[in-house]
């Protein structure tokens, strides 16, 4: 007898036998006893769930002899046509590979014809998302007024491409995801059946492996026990398919939690030698880490986390928080990201355990801000954002300082111009703050504009009192000596002058 593969000898035959879609057999199993069969049906969900072998339970129930009946009895010339897939009446069309018109235009021709022995005439379409729109177009009218004797089963793993006119012709049924336990329980039956010893932790394994779908779990079931000879053992699962295990992962970030770069490094490359390919490495590690934040979080279940949560290394449990844990998942996420398109691999991967290497000593940047936010509180500083609190007044001056309106003593005055006067002086520093130089050309033609600007000449004022050695000058002029009392203009020295500077 041709061998065949444990899952087209496991396919569930009626309802009862499907597992993990409660609600889809429950309402099937109603239509049926009620006799409210519909014209169209659309099945959805993910790969490996039963949305074929559903189709086909529901075919074999409806053409069963006994039927229409809940639980085919599978003896009948009828039953045991559709198991072979020799039935005349149930036609499996796969919309992958009849996408057209015209393949629709065919079915729109055999509808006319009863069934060939059966009550119903069933047509099986699976990956229905496949076809064109047109032919949508082309079946709207026969799935919405088929003739009696016919029912439409579709089937499709993309639901959002289905257009909405089918669906609004038909029933639907969504399929979820099997439960890891239950394709671990289901596996374990297998074995028993097969006379098969197996490891529980293989088991789980290849559950957790297979994502919910019970096809992909049988699938890497054959593949396993093919190398195993009748003893399933997760540690030759490891070695042949190259795999690690956990207690090397515990080690691994044992040694990163410690700051251990250089032991982290050279069990990085132990495990590559040992066959390990880098994205399977890094596939491993983030599965670690993912697992280790979801027990920070309180996160118990075995099916989540893979492993039983006392198998996880403590140590690196108490070593590093949820912040640190997140950090360090982002970084392997990002490393398999950059895996694509990096010069090396391997360098990738060794920048990225150096990385998690150091992991204990970063510092999250809301911890950071909040030891910035303490220290300043400490030491009474104002916070960012915030106005600055009044500072102290200085302390006096032993040593007055002059006033704008004061008494000016300088070089004017020891020359007695002016000397001892006390005289209004504008805060830009009018008189003797600043020298005029003369290395620019208007510089002082400037200065005694902005001067004379700020000051208006005051008709019959006083002269001042000048010096025997000096004649009086006439009141515009004795204005401008005023205004440009103690100045001194430094002027560029020439060749054979002993002193250019001069003041007023």
């Amino acid at each position: 007898m041709a061998y065949e593969v444990t899952a087209s000898k496991r396919r569930p035959k009626t309802f009862d036998e499907l597992v993990g879609q409660d609600f889809v057999a429950a309402t099937l199993k109603s239509s049926l006893e009620t006799g409210r069969i519909a014209h169209a049906y659309l099945f959805s969900g993910p790969r490996g769930c039963g949305k074929t072998s559903s189709a086909r339970i529901l075919a074999r129930s409806l053409n069963c002899e006994q039927g229409p009946t809940v639980t085919p009895c599978g003896e009948c010339s009828s039953c045991r046509d559709i198991s072979r897939g020799a039935s005349l009446d149930i036609i499996e069309i796969d919309g992958a590979s009849n996408t057209s018109v015209n393949d629709v235009r065919q079915i729109k021709d055999e509808v006319l014809f009863p069934p060939n022995g059966g009550r119903y005439k069933v047509y099986i379409i699976d990956e229905v998302h496949m076809l064109s729109n047109s032919a949508f177009n082309a079946l709207l009218k026969t799935i919405e007024e088929p003739p009696p004797y016919i029912v439409f089963i579709f089937a499709t793993t993309e639901l959002h491409k289905v257009p909405a006119t089918i669906k609004s012709r038909c029933q639907q049924f969504a399929f979820r995801l099997i439960p890891i336990e239950t394709i671990a329980a289901i596996l374990k039956e297998t074995c028993a059946g097969l006379g098969i010893q197996a490891e529980d932790e293989a088991l789980f394994w290849i559950a957790k492996e297979s994502t919910g779908s019970l096809r992909d779990a049988y699938t890497l079931f054959d593949q396993v026990a093919s190398f195993s000879n009748g003893h399933i053992r997760s540690g030759l699962i490891r070695e042949k398919l190259g795999l690690i295990g956990l207690d090397t992962l515990n080690a691994l970030a044992e040694a990163c939690a410690a700051n251990d770069t250089a032991g982290a490094l050279a069990l990085m490359d132990s495990i590559l030698a040992s066959g390990v390919a880098i994205e399977q490495f890094v596939m491993d590690l983030a599965g670690y880490y993912r697992s280790l934040l979801l027990l920070q979080n309180g996160v118990k279940r075995e099916s989540v986390l893979g492993y039983s949560p006392d198998r996880f290394s403590q140590g690196v449990i108490k070593t590093l928080d949820s912040v640190h844990l997140e950090r360090a998942l982002d970084l392997l996420l990002t490393l398999y990201r950059d895996l694509r398109y990096t010069l090396s691999p391997r360098f990738e991967l060794e920048n990225g355990v150096s990385k998690l290497s150091w992991l204990s000593r970063w510092i999250a940047p809301p911890e950071l801000s909040a030891a910035v936010a303490e220290l300043r509180s400490a030491l009474a500083l104002p916070e960012m954002g915030r106005s600055r609190p009044e500072e102290p007044s200085a302390p006096e001056s032993p040593l007055p300082l002059r006033k704008p309106w004061e008494t000016r003593s300088g070089a004017g005055a020891k020359a007695g111009f002016g000397g001892g006067e006390k005289e209004p002086v504008s805060d830009e520093g009018a008189a003797c703050d600043k020298p005029l130089a003369l290395g620019k050309p208007g510089t002082i033609t400037e200065e005694f504009k902005r001067r004379l600007a700020s000051r208006e000449p005051v008709p019959g004022e006083a002269k001042a009192e000048a010096p025997n050695t000096r004649e009086e000058l006439p009141p515009q002029a004795e204005l401008v000596r005023r205004m440009f009392n103690g100045t001194v203009i430094r002027c560029p020295r020439q060749a054979g002058d002993a002193d250019a500077d001069q003041s007023f």
